[in-house]
């Protein structure tokens, strides 16, 4: 099926690592083959034939219709590795052909696995680096890589013959020979791996596997996605011994090359890896390997008097590994970091487009230590600069490290009032909340220019913004929140319907309302009267309206279904409120009115009683 690849034209894109050739004679050459197929763009690289191209195509179609059992399967795999087999090296560099195979290597056994493995590595697995530095055929060596972790489900199974036990036993080990092949060949050949921009997530994955832990595959992680706050879901499985063993000899190997980790973004990505699968599977080897880049780092030359942390915290690259040292340090180590490097200067760090992230990560980091009492009496002091430069993640971790804590909310609180400009005179305390959720003093707010006046409540809510919604959020956890609920009880009714629908003010009004006594919320409440069949039809709304009825009284949930019920047909016909309306029970409330009652009842003693139990 898969023909003799034809000398083509090579297209013009380069690829990295490839040497291209320069100007653009020869085209009739190229077309007819020969000495043109090395020039331009490719660097001579073979290519699949169209008809080959056109089996994979079709190879992938078929796996998306998907199979009736698994011998249909088995054999449909056997047959297209079969076709692959003294081609596989031009079909993982092929787009097409890689991006199906690496659809089937989760399908196959391995022992297919390991047999193509050896293939792309050829005898010596010298190959393994050509291939794994390619853009396409680097998911492939990524893929079989991952099946390591499928290595012992062959002995959960009950084979049909002993014959057949051996060879599933055979295949495992044939696929663990090629992971340590190509972990040799890594450790070969380090710095190029570790550097180049596809060969670095081939030594990334191979770390997660050696470790026995694996994160979902990089071709599902999805572009432009938020991933500094967001650890990856890791599964852990079981690894044969000389994995054990292998993940200590490539560690070390890299340390040797730790000056790359603070000079190229690819390379410091390498070792965030490395730091944080050590930390979950070889918490020793972690903290030998966190002191080892400390100290490294440390050791740089940098202007007289002045740490070199503080140079490295500012570059983009450097700066991404020491946010993963800290997350991942002991207490001792992130003692060290403050009292030897960053004591004195975390303000102009938090000011800085760059540093301020592992501010963030030190904040987050200290919240269960005394650590964290000098790093706010630090920060503290520049909490307004801080709001001026827009490093709004740094204020909102300061806090939730104060929530969590539980220590300096209330200098915290009054740190804010004064930043946007509602501390004095107290009349205007009652205006914090719509301040803090916008992130607007309230001059501009209120359009005041005067120093004197009350709140101008005919201002409506506006301005709801990510970070201020995060910042009330960790505000309502704190032990004496008064402030932003007598500020929440003089929002107008339309203000707290604009609140619920919004995407952001939702996860504010939801967690002041739960967070409050049964005495707060029935003020809320309260106040809410007359917006709940809006809020029943509205996307978020819904969703807080479901929340403040799970935390309500009895009392309180027949305000509310009394209110809902008086419009049915736009509840029952609304995407949204439907949901509500059977959550509710709203038609036993209006025919079955003493059922629902005793239900009602039923559930809220139960509440109770598990509230008392938690306390």
């Amino acid at each position: 099926m898969l023909a003799k690849p034809e000398e083509r034209k090579p297209q013009k894109r380069r690829h990295p690592g490839e040497d291209g050739g320069g100007g653009g004679g020869g085209q009739r050459k190229r077309r007819e083959g020969g000495e043109g197929d090395k020039g331009q763009g490719d660097g001579g690289r073979k290519r699949l034939d169209a008809m080959s191209v056109g089996y994979f195509r079709r190879v992938g179609e078929r796996l998306s219709e998907g199979f009736e059992d698994r011998e249909e399967r088995d054999i449909f795999v056997e047959n297209v590795l079969a076709e692959v087999k003294g081609k596989a090296l031009l079909v993982a560099k092929d787009q097409t052909g890689s991006i199906t195979l690496q659809r089937l290597l989760p399908l196959s056994s391995p022992d297919q696995v390991g047999e193509l493995l050896a293939e792309l590595g050829g005898e010596s697995g010298s190959e393994f680096k050509e291939v794994s530095c390619d853009k396409c055929g680097g998911h492939i060596v990524e893929s079989a890589v991952r099946q390591m972790s499928r290595w012992t489900e062959s002995s959960k199974k009950e084979p049909s013959a002993t014959t057949e036990e051996e060879e599933e036993e055979e295949g495992s080990a044939v696929l663990e020979a090629q992971v340590l092949s190509v972990s040799q060949v890594v450790r070969e050949n380090c710095p190029e791996f570790i550097k180049h921009v596809h060969g670095s997530h081939v030594v990334r994955t191979l770390l997660h596997v050696l470790a026995g832990c694996l994160g979902p595959p990089r071709s599902e992680s999805r572009p432009g996605a938020k991933e500094r706050n967001v650890a990856p879901q890791l599964t852990d499985f079981e690894i044969p011994t000389s994995f054990w063993y292998e993940l200590k000899n490539l560690t070390e190997t890299l340390m040797e090359n730790v000056n790359l980790s603070v000079t190229d973004a690819a390379a410091s990505a390498v070792f965030q890896t490395m730091l944080t699968v050590c930390h979950r599977k070889r918490p020793k080897l972690c903290k030998q390997l966190l002191k080892r880049i400390t100290e490294y780092l440390a050791s740089r030359s940098a202007a007289p008097g002045v740490s070199p942390l503080l140079v490295f915290l500012k570059d983009q690259a450097s700066s991404r590994l020491i946010e993963t040292i800290i997350q991942l340090s002991h207490k001792s180590l992130l003692r060290d970091l403050y009292r030897n490097h960053l004591q004195g200067h975390l303000v102009d760090l938090a000011l800085h487009p760059i540093a301020n992230f592992p501010v963030q990560r030190l904040t987050a980091a200290s919240a269960k230590y005394q650590l964290f009492l000098k790093l706010f009496d630090e920060l503290i002091q520049g909490v307004e600069a801080i709001l001026a430069s827009g490093h709004m993640g740094v204020i909102v971790q300061l806090a939730q490290s104060c929530a969590e804590s539980e220590e300096k909310q209330e200098d915290l609180m009054q740190s804010l009032l004064r930043a946007f400009h509602c501390a004095e005179p107290g009349s205007r305390h009652v205006s914090c909340l719509p301040l803090f959720m916008s992130l607007l003093t309230y001059d501009v707010y209120y359009h005041s220019e005067t120093a004197e006046g009350g709140t101008q409540t005919e201002v409506p809510l506006s301005s709801i913004c990510y970070h201020g919604s995060l910042l009330v959020q960790a505000l309502a956890r704190f032990k004496e929140r008064s402030l932003l609920l007598s500020s929440l009880r003089t929002l107008s009714p339309a203000d707290l319907l604009t609140m619920a629908s919004h995407p952001s003010g939702s996860h504010v009004l939801q967690a002041l309302i739960t967070t409050s006594s049964d005495k707060g919320r029935g003020k809320i409440l309260k106040r809410l009267e007359g917006q709940y069949v809006q809020m029943a039809c509205s996307r978020l709304g819904s969703r807080v309206l479901e929340a403040i009825w799970n935390g309500a009284s009895v009392s309180h949930r027949h305000n509310i279904a009394q209110e809902l019920v008086s419009s049915e047909s736009q509840l029952r016909s609304d995407q949204f409120a439907r949901h509500v309306w059977a959550k509710f029970a709203l038609s036993h409330f209006i025919h079955r009115r003493a059922h629902w009652q005793e239900i009602q009842t039923g559930e809220s003693k139960k509440r109770k009683l598990f509230s008392e139990i938690l306390e």
